[in-house]
């Protein structure tokens, strides 16, 4: 079936990564997907929180946000609220979950790198988008701290990327953008390194309960999208 953006179930929506958005941050990226757009900023501080002082293993931490008009209404800030929301923390801690998954803590030494992500536009999977991008921004800081003596070797041991699958009107499909979200009888979300592991994957049934043979379908369709965004991360890195 033809879905309201005109692709195919199995099609990524167009994906890009603009590098160095932000003339301040050790790594950066505007990285979208579709029309859906995060930017992800990453800050390199020499140092560990207290409980890592002393052990010789770095830290990798993700904060993620969505600006007020990032939807069609506006969203009160959450600084104004003077809490965060349950979504935020879950997708932060996810995010840090995820890029940690491919970084040897040993290697980074004791400094820290800080992720932010700030949904600009959100039209569906503004998480998998902040994973995605966060890795490029990642990258980028790291290859910053190498050149400028901060650590002496590449802590990456592997690429991270995640995509949303589901099942609308009975059908397996890829990135979901909003139009398919609101609709998804099964929504899940993937993350995957580059070699091809699962990092974390998060599947709700909304309304009928779905059998091993979806599950098996809509992993395989995920890990497919995966290797296409690895792809595009890596074109993007050596640009």
């Amino acid at each position: 079936m033809t879905r309201s953006d005109g692709r195919t179930s199995d099609q990524l929506r167009p994906v890009s990564f603009e590098r160095h958005w932000s003339e301040h941050a050790e790594g950066s990226t505007l990285v979208s997907f579709g029309k859906t757009k995060v930017l992800c900023t990453a800050s390199f501080t020499p140092g560990v929180p207290r409980w890592l002082k002393d052990s010789g293993n770095g830290w990798v931490t993700a904060e993620y946000a969505m600006l007020p008009r990032a939807t069609t209404t506006r969203n009160q800030r959450e600084s104004v609220k003077g809490k965060l929301g349950g979504r935020t923390q879950e997708i932060s801690r996810l995010i840090g979950r995820s890029l940690r998954a491919v970084v040897d803590m040993s290697v980074l030494g004791e400094n820290s790198i800080v992720i932010d992500c700030d949904v600009l536009q959100a039209d569906g999977g503004t998480r998998t988008a902040a994973i995605t991008g966060s890795y490029v921004a990642l990258a980028d800081a790291l290859s910053w701290a190498k050149s400028e003596g901060h650590i002496s070797t590449d802590p990456l041991i592997d690429s991270v990327a995640a995509v949303s699958v589901g099942i609308i009107d009975g059908e397996p499909r890829l990135d979901l953008h909003y139009d398919d979200d609101v609709r998804a009888e099964t929504d899940m979300n993937v993350v995957m390194t580059g070699g091809g592991n699962f990092v974390e994957v998060q599947g709700t049934a909304e309304g009928e309960p779905f059998d091993r043979g979806l599950l098996d379908e809509l992993l395989n369709l995920a890990a497919a999208g995966i290797a296409d965004l690895t792809r595009q991360q890596k074109v993007s890195l050596s640009a």
